[in-house]
C-alpha cells in the first residue's frame, strides 16, 4: 500500500466568539492513525477561555502565538496557575486536568501534539470537558448530581445548565482569572526560545531538544520532542531515528522543501513545505529539508523520551565510521572517488549552510 506522507492543514472542529478548535484528521492524513498520532491547535481571542477539560492522550503543548494562562491540576494534587508565552512547551500527562485563557488582544494559539494508542480513536485526541454543553455534569441526572455534592436541586440547575458555551467561551472583560505564579512554572514549562542551545552551526541553525534532563515530565507523556530554526537556504542533515520512533513535524514558520527516503531507496515525499502543514516521517525512513530564502522552523515530537539519531552526513555520520574499502566496494567506485566523498563535511554539524 502506497503511503501518504503529504503535509497537511488542520480542519476546524469548533469555536465561536472565545475562539475557536482545530485538528488534523486520520481521513486525510492517514499516517497519524497509523502511528497512533494526534495533533491538533487551540486558537483563543481576547478573553477566550477553553473550560476545563482533560484528554484520553497524553500530549505536548507548544505556543506558537501570543500569551496568556494556564491552569494545570494533576491527580490529587493543587493548581498550577501559569503564565505562557510563545516557545513555551507544556508536557500534559494522562489525567491532567488543563484550562486555557487568553486575556491579550494578540491571539493565542496552542499546538498539541501527542499519542494516541490508549485513546478512544486512533490518530485523534478525545477531550472530556468538566463543564458547559456538552460537559460530564450534562450527563448525570440532577439526583446523581446533588447527591455527589451534597446540593439541592435549584443550586445543580443552576450548576448543570447556566453555561451553555461548548469547550470554548468568551468571558467578560471585567472577569478576574486567577493569577500566574512565577514558580508554578518550575517542572511545567521550558521556553524553546530561551532555553541553551543544544546545537548551535553558524548561519546554518540551532536546535533546542525537550526530553527527560530538562523536562522531567517528558518521561511521563513518553516521548520528546524538538525545537529546530535553520537559516535561509541552510539544509538539515539527511537523517533517521534510530530507535524505530515515529517523527511528527508541524512547520512554525517560514517554508522550504522536504524530501523522504523509504525503503529500497524509494523517495516517497518531496514536497514544498510552509507555516502551519503537518506531516509525519515513518520508523527509519530518512528526512532532510532545505529552506528557502526566509529560513524555517519547526517543532516536532519523537515517539521515546530520549530520542537518538542517526544522520547521514557531517563528521559524525555512519559514511566516516565505514572503512574505506568497505565504501569503495559498496558504492564500486575508485579510491579517488571515495576520498573525495569523504574528506567533505568534516564538522559536527548537522544543518550545511548554502555554499558561496
Amino acid at each position: 500500500m502506497e503511503l501518504d506522507l503529504t503535509p497537511k492543514l488542520p480542519q476546524k472542529v469548533y469555536g465561536g466568539d472565545g475562539g475557536s478548535y482545530h485538528a488534523w484528521c486520520p481521513e486525510e492524513l492517514p499516517m497519524l492513525k497509523e502511528g497512533n498520532i494526534g495533533a491538533a491547535k487551540l486558537a483563543l481571542e481576547q478573553h477566550g477561555f477553553a473550560v476545563p477539560r482533560y484528554s484520553d492522550s497524553s500530549k505536548v503543548a507548544y505556543v506558537l502565538q501570543g500569551s496568556g494562562t494556564a491552569g494545570i491540576v494533576e491527580p490529587e494534587k493543587d493548581e498550577k496557575v501559569i503564565a505562557i508565552k510563545k516557545g513555551d512547551s507544556i508536557a500534559i500527562p494522562f489525567g491532567v486536568v488543563t484550562w486555557w485563557f487568553n486575556s491579550e488582544e494578540t491571539e493565542l494559539v496552542i499546538l498539541f501534539l501527542g499519542e494516541t494508542h490508549k485513546g478512544h480513536k486512533a490518530g485523534q485526541f478525545t477531550d472530556f470537558y468538566l463543564t458547559g454543553s456538552n460537559g460530564i455534569f450534562t450527563g448525570f441526572s440532577t439526583e446523581f448530581v446533588g447527591r455527589a455534592w451534597d446540593l439541592d436541586e435549584s443550586t445543580v440547575e443552576k450548576l448543570v445548565g447556566s453555561q451553555t458555551g461548548k469547550g470554548i467561551v468568551k468571558l467578560d472583560a471585567s472577569f478576574k482569572m486567577p493569577e500566574p505564579k512565577k514558580e508554578d512554572r518550575d517542572g511545567f514549562v521550558l521556553n524553546c526560545l530561551e532555553a541553551p542551545l543544544d546545537v548551535d552551526i553558524k548561519n546554518g541553525g540551532r536546535v533546542v531538544v525537550l526530553n527527560t534532563k530538562n523536562l522531567p515530565l517528558v518521561g511521563e507523556v513518553g516521548f520528546g520532542a524538538d525545537l529546530v530554526q535553520i537559516d535561509g537556504h541552510s539544509m538539515c542533515s539527511p537523517g533517521f531515528s534510530c530507535d524505530s520512533a515515529l517523527q511528527v513535524t508541524y512547520i512554525v514558520g517560514g517554508s522550504g522543501r522536504v524530501q523522504v527516503v523509504g525503503a529500497d531507496g524509494k523517495r516517497v515525499l518531496e514536497t514544498h513545505i510552509k507555516a502551519g502543514s503537518l506531516f509525519i516521517v515513518p520508523r527509519f525512513f530518512v528526512v532532510s529539508k532545505i529552506a528557502d530564502s526566509d529560513g524555517m522552523s519547526w517543532f516536532s515530537i519523537v515517539t521515546t523520551p530520549d530520542p537518538i539519531f542517526t544522520h547521514l552526513a557531517g563528521r559524525t555520520s555512519v559514511w566516516k565510521a565505514l572503512s574505506p574499502e568497505v565504501l569503495q566496494a559498496a558504492f564500486k567506485v575508485e579510491p579517488e572517488v571515495e576520498n573525495a566523498f569523504r574528506s567533505k563535511r568534516t564538522s559536527d554539524a548537522i544543518f550545511f549552510p548554502p555554499s558561496n
